[in-house]
């Protein structure tokens, strides 16, 4: 599943997927639209329930700071969920 909020100058992305191990993943990247500041933060959830939990938080806190939900998607393979883990993968780099 991977979700973006975004407010006029900033985003935020949460990409929740199983590892080749089958544990659940919860990342969650960060930053300025359109440049390259920002951060990424990867945690290992005990279960799926956990993960859409910190998701809910996510939702929860980006809607008070003025957010809003501009994509979300439960299927990896579409072509807006690759361009969102193409942008994920740019900044696992740094």
């Amino acid at each position: 599943m991977i979700v973006r909020w975004e407010s006029e100058h900033d985003y935020v992305l949460v990409h929740v997927h199983q590892d080749m191990f089958g544990d659940w993943i919860f990342s969650r990247a960060w930053g300025q639209i359109g440049t390259q500041f920002g951060g990424l933060k990867h945690q290992l959830a005990d279960s799926y329930a956990q993960a859409t939990t910190w998701l809910e938080d996510v939702a929860h806190i980006q809607s008070s700071r003025g957010f809003a939900k501009v994509f979300e998607a439960s299927d990896d393979t579409s072509p807006e969920a690759q361009e969102a883990m193409r942008q994920l993968s740019l900044l696992d780099g740094v």
